[in-house]
C-alpha cells in the first residue's frame, strides 16, 4: 500500500464512522477510486484503522464511560443482538452485502430519503425530541441495539440507524448521537476481533506494512476527535437534511457510474 493510500483511507474512516453516511461504504468508494486492490491486507487495514476512530471516542468520554456505570451496562446490552447476529450471519455478510455495490448504493440512498421523512415527522409534530440519554430503559437498549443489525449492510450507516430509532423513540439528536458514540466501542472492536481472527492465518505475512498502519491508525485518531466534536454541536443547533442531500447527491452519482463504467 502506498503512503499517500494509507493517509487518505485514515481520514475517510475518521471522518465518517460516527457521522451517519457509512464508513464501510466510503472506504469501498475510496478503494475503487485509486484503484487499490481488495486484497488481504487492505482488509486488515480497513479493520485495524477502525480502532483509531474508536480510540477517539474513548478518550473524548473517558470519564462518561468510567463515571456513568449504569450508561455503560446498558450499551452492552444494546450490543449483545448485533453481537449475536455478526456471529451468525458473518459468511453471509462477508459473501452477499460486502460484494453488491449496487444494493449498498440503494441502501444508502433509502436512508438519506428516511432522514429526510423523520425531519419532516419532527417538523409537524408528529415526533417530539425531548428525552435526554439519561433515561434510557433496557427495552429500548435492546430495540437499538437489534436495529443495529440492518447496518451490517454497506451504505446504511451505524449511527444513521441507531439516530432515526432514537429519534423515532422521542430522543434528542445529539444524546442519540451520543449513544450511537458508546455503542460503537463494543460494536466495533468486537467485529474488528473478529474479523482478525479470521484472517488469523495471513497476518504474519504483513509485519513488514507496520508504518502504513500505524499512520493511518494515528490520522483515523486525530480526525475522528475532530468530527465527534462537530458532530455533537452541529446536531444541537441543526437538522439531519445535510446528511441526507448528501446522501442523495453522491448515491445518484454512484448510480449514473455503474450504469456509464
Amino acid at each position: 500500500m502506498k503512503i499517500i493510500h494509507a493517509i487518505f483511507l485514515g481520514l475517510i474512516e475518521g471522518l465518517t464512522e460516527f457521522l451517519p453516511i457509512s464508513s464501510t461504504y466510503h472506504l469501498f468508494l475510496a478503494t475503487q477510486f485509486f484503484k487499490i486492490p481488495l486484497n488481504e491486507f487492505v482488509k486488515l487495514f480497513n479493520v485495524f484503522i477502525q480502532g483509531g476512530a474508536i480510540l477517539s471516542v474513548v478518550w473524548l468520554y473517558r470519564r462518561e464511560i468510567l463515571g456513568k456505570l449504569d450508561l455503560m451496562f446498558k450499551t452492552l446490552i444494546s450490543f449483545l443482538p448485533s453481537a449475536l447476529a455478526g456471529f451468525f450471519l458473518y459468511r453471509p455478510i462477508k459473501d452477499i452485502f460486502m460484494i453488491q455495490h449496487w444494493l449498498q448504493t440503494l441502501f444508502f440512498l433509502f436512508i438519506g430519503a428516511l432522514f429526510f421523512l423523520f425531519e419532516g415527522l419532527i417538523k409537524k409534530g408528529s415526533i417530539i425530541l425531548e428525552k435526554k440519554i439519561s433515561s434510557l430503559t433496557l427495552f429500548e437498549a435492546v430495540l437499538i441495539g437489534t436495529s443495529q443489525i440492518i447496518a451490517f449492510i454497506p451504505g446504511v450507516s451505524r449511527a444513521g440507524i441507531v439516530l432515526l430509532i432514537m429519534m423515532l423513540l422521542g430522543y434528542r439528536r445529539a444524546d442519540a448521537a451520543l449513544f450511537s458514540f458508546f455503542l460503537a466501542i463494543p460494536t466495533i472492536i468486537g467485529a474488528s476481533l473478529f474479523d482478525l481472527f479470521k484472517s488469523r492465518h495471513s497476518l504474519n505475512s504483513f509485519f513488514g506494512q507496520v508504518f502504513p498502519l500505524s499512520l493511518g491508525f494515528f490520522i483515523s485518531f486525530i480526525v475522528a476527535m475532530m468530527a465527534v466534536r462537530w458532530f455533537v454541536a452541529y446536531l444541537q443547533k441543526h437538522t439531519l437534511n445535510l446528511f441526507a442531500f448528501y446522501r442523495l447527491f453522491l448515491g445518484s452519482l454512484i448510480l449514473l457510474w455503474f450504469y456509464w463504467k
